[in-house]
């Protein structure tokens, strides 16, 4: 029986992102059918393959600070979503290379509640064989 008390943890090169409330990354494989006059489905044409991600992180940390400065500067960066102990989860590691953030959405200030700032970025440098640690 699992143990979902762990938690997964994501960093920034050696920099621990916490307290992160969502992170959600897209892998988009996109293939086209190619029929013919013969037959259906005859094989297909692949589109390039894209890895995008969209990250909400609570304002209350330095890390809001180095995601908006790589954000502004269009600077590359590694992120790395890893499990902090157990073994609940399906891989130990992931490793998401070379990312640029493409937006920045801080969130109203409103008593009471803590801010918070949503990041979409790009992942250019994912090679599932190497940065896939089951």
């Amino acid at each position: 029986m699992p143990d979902w008390n762990t938690r997964l943890e994501l960093s920034i090169g050696t920099e621990v992102v916490t307290p992160v409330e969502s992170f959600t990354p897209t892998f988009t494989t996109t293939v086209t059918p190619i029929h013919s006059i013969e037959a259906d489905n005859v094989g297909v044409v692949r589109q390039p393959q894209t890895a995008t991600f969209v990250m909400t992180v609570k304002a209350i940390t330095s890390v809001v600070a180095v995601l908006t400065r790589h954000a502004l500067e269009g600077t590359r960066f590694n992120l790395t979503l890893a499990e902090r102990n157990g073994t609940d989860w399906t891989f130990s590691q992931i490793l998401f290379r070379d990312c640029i953030i493409t937006s920045a959405v801080p969130s109203a200030v409103v008593p009471n509640t803590e801010p918070k700032a949503t990041f979409n970025g790009i992942i250019l440098g994912f090679r599932a064989a190497s940065d896939f640690v089951e």
